[in-house]
């Protein structure tokens, strides 16, 4: 390989000229992205309820070359979604990509002592954002003839099941159909709508529901490469499915789960 090659592919950025919404963006998965996004030659707009995480983050993808933009606010506010497509437009003309990752695990518990409030606050968060995010996100993309949106589900609820989660489940399994609904009336304009499916990740939310040794050590051996994954690795996936390489990728349930899906042993 001659030098010019080295640097050409040394420099090549995947989302190069793209401007991209992240929210969840303050932990995790959503902030994996965002850095990764941004050193791939995005913009970017991250969002999230602090504050102070989203600032952090923008002045570490500063700090590292790239453009950044924070806004903080509540993903099941419509207002918020409105807000956050509008400064995302003001500040960089355009909207390309749309990471709706902001989730919750929710109350846990018996299902049929899961409260009213509850459900439907687990529901809001993961669901009815996702709707508002895109509701407002997919018009911007329309007028540019394309664009890629991808929602955060998850394989609880899809090809496995847990107990006493009943209405994260549920949320997240929404998201899929919500993704296929898209996808199919909203491909003819050029967006496509993909969900990446994560298994365990090593992230705040596993280790709430997961705080004990024991548990991890069972978590982990559910899955065929017998660890739980870490957030750049989802973050990869994401990247895929925003890029130009997955082109003629859309409304799919994209398994990332490290095996979890077909271990039986």
């Amino acid at each position: 390989m001659t030098n010019a090659s080295r640097n050409i592919n040394q420099n090549f950025q995947r989302l190069a000229g793209k401007v991209a919404i992240i929210t969840g963006a303050s932990s995790g998965i959503g902030r994996a992205t965002a850095k990764l996004f941004a050193k791939e030659g995005a913009k970017v707009v991250v969002a999230a309820r602090r504050e102070a995480e989203l600032t952090k983050l923008v002045a570490e993808i500063v700090a590292d070359g790239g453009e950044a933009i924070a806004i903080a606010g509540d993903v099941q506010s419509e207002t918020f979604s409105k807000s956050l497509v509008a400064l995302t437009i003001k500040s960089f003309g355009r909207l390309d990509i749309a990471f709706n990752n902001a989730g919750t695990l929710g109350e846990m518990g018996p299902t049929t002592e899961v409260s009213e409030k509850g459900w439907s606050d687990t529901l809001a968060t993961n669901l009815t954002s996702a709707f508002l995010g895109a509701k407002y996100q997919i018009p911007e993309m329309v007028k540019q003839v394309g664009g890629s949106v991808i929602f955060t589900s998850t394989f609880v609820g899809y090809s496995a099941a847990f107990p006493e989660v009943a209405a994260y489940a549920a949320s997240k399994s929404g998201l899929i159909g919500l993704t296929q609904a898209l996808a199919s009336e909203y491909g003819p304009a050029g967006v496509r709508v993909n969900a990446v499916l994560p298994g365990a990740i090593d992230t705040d939310m596993y280790r709430e529901m997961n705080n004990t040794a024991e548990s991890q050590a069972f978590i982990s051996n559910l899955h065929a490469l017998k660890r739980v994954g870490k957030p750049d690795e989802i973050a990869k996936a994401v990247l895929y499915l925003a890029s130009d390489d997955a082109s003629f990728v859309t409304g799919t349930a994209s398994l990332v789960d490290g095996g979890v899906s077909i271990t039986r042993a």
